[in-house]
């Protein structure tokens, strides 16, 4: 995938001057983010190194699509310019949205089953309870690969980590705009 990403990235280098800014983010959108989101939540807990992989491609397309950047321009400062989330938040941004969907329609119900909700003792805060089985067991134990990585990919750790005012949202649209500012707040804080 990032050798195919690479591909679409040095075409777009070739054409770049020729766009204004708007449409090179938007090509760039679709030509290899779109690639690097899709199915990105099955890379929860992967390795460090396959993140970074990853990673570099976003690197990459960020300096291509910020024209007539200081030649000492970081990339972290071009994805905050662009207003991009890292692809370690995008991976929990697509799982929390998934966890999201699944709670409000209740649909797939093999999905629904695995999130287990509680109330602590301590405090009034629902919470769902994080399943604690290993990859081997929920693969023998589901019906299929879908469900054993919804599993195994513990959208519980990543839904309780999210304040209590984005999980409270009412729609999809106002709990992705809420969580989008929440992560991009946490992967590039301010500077004291």
């Amino acid at each position: 995938m990032c050798r195919s990403c690479f591909y679409h990235i040095r075409a777009l280098r070739q054409i770049c001057g020729a766009l204004d800014n708007s449409t090179a983010a938007t090509l760039a959108s679709a030509l290899v983010s779109a690639r690097l989101d899709y199915a990105n939540s099955i890379l929860y807990g992967t390795s460090t190194k396959q993140i970074t992989r990853l990673q570099r491609v976003q690197n990459a397309l960020a300096r291509v699509v910020v024209p007539n950047r200081p030649p000492d321009s970081s990339s972290f400062h071009l994805l905050k310019q662009l207003h991009w989330l890292l692809v370690e938040w995008c991976i929990k941004f697509k799982i929390a949205t998934l966890t999201f969907k699944v709670l409000e329609t209740g649909l797939p119900p093999y999905f629904s089953q695995q999130l287990c909700p509680y109330v602590p003792t301590r405090g009034q805060r629902c919470s769902y309870a994080v399943p604690h089985q290993n990859f081997s067991k929920s693969l023998v134990l589901t019906s299929g690969l879908v469900r054993a990585l919804f599993v195994c990919l513990h959208p519980c750790t990543i839904w309780n980590s999210i304040p209590l005012s984005v999980r409270s949202c009412e729609s999809l649209t106002t709990f992705r705009k809420h969580l989008k500012t929440f992560y991009f707040q946490s992967a590039f804080p301010a500077a004291p």
